[in-house]
């Protein structure tokens, strides 16, 4: 899909190895964009489409992510069949999620016989700072646990890589401000519930709608997209929450079965 998207652009579009360091307003909708090399490029259309930490989002709003109480690390485990084969069976042909309150040991497959695992974990983010980060010290607090689940982290064959999870506030929306706006994780950072990627594709195919119902008038393009994009942010950062919830709530595993098989 990466491939098809930036195969579609006239060549040059995209500027490789180019990080934004900072993005300031110099009048009458225009952004001066100032990249690592110290080289700078001015918008007369700036969207923020930058991820979580977003360099434009203080253009348009105050508010920051916040940490949401739980960490993903991250591990790998390849030639799964031949090398790992409980771990493998385990997961099966597709994905497994082993949940609890406030943890779990999350896996799907991918390419290639590889095992790609979420090890999730309600705990401070200094609590991550302070142990001996070790793939032992993680799988520690899955003591007792199956062990072709556990080798999903003891086994892994790349160094654990922590995921702090964070969000901005539901409902997170801001003022028009000629000349510029957000998508993706940039406007609406959730609890992942596998709809990120999705939701900033929509983001960017509904932008580029309201362009085309505007061509002359950029600011009642960008009006209609975000008009539309708060409400729908909303509802699906509240959809995020909840199944984050229904994933390590008090209630794990029930409420997320009852959702997998249509209860809840």
């Amino acid at each position: 899909m990466r491939k098809l998207l930036i195969d579609a652009l006239p060549p040059g579009t995209i500027e490789w190895g180019r990080k934004v360091t900072g993005v300031r307003a110099i009048g009458h909708g225009r952004h001066e964009v100032t990249f690592a090399d110290g080289s700078t490029s001015t918008s007369t259309l700036l969207v923020g489409a930058d991820g979580a930490w977003s360099r434009v989002r203080p253009l348009l709003s105050a508010a920051t992510p916040e940490y949401i109480g739980t960490s993903f690390v991250e591990t790998y485990l390849f030639d799964a069949d031949e090398r790992h084969a409980a771990s493998a069976k385990a997961v099966g042909a597709g994905a497994l999620l082993a949940n609890v309150p406030g943890k779990g040991i999350q896996a799907h497959r991918e390419a290639g016989g590889v095992l790609h695992t979420y090890v999730a974990l309600t705990k401070p983010q200094d609590w991550f700072a302070r142990i001996d980060f070790t793939a032992a010290r993680i799988a520690a607090e899955f003591d007792g646990w199956a062990p072709e689940l556990t080798a999903l982290i003891t086994d892994g064959e790349t160094p654990p890589v922590l995921r702090t999870l964070h969000a901005l506030p539901i409902g997170h929306r801001w003022d028009r401000v000629p000349g510029v706006t957000l998508l993706g994780d940039a406007a609406h950072l959730a609890p992942p519930n596998g709809e990120g990627s999705n939701a900033a594709m929509f983001d960017g195919a509904q932008l580029a709608e309201a362009i085309a119902a505007h061509p002359d008038d950029v600011e009642a393009a960008l009006t209609a997209y975000e008009q539309a994009l708060f409400s729908r942010a909303a509802a699906d950062a509240t959809e995020a929450a909840r199944d984050f919830d229904l994933c390590f709530g008090e209630n794990a595993p029930r409420s997320l079965i009852d959702l997998l098989t249509g209860v809840a």
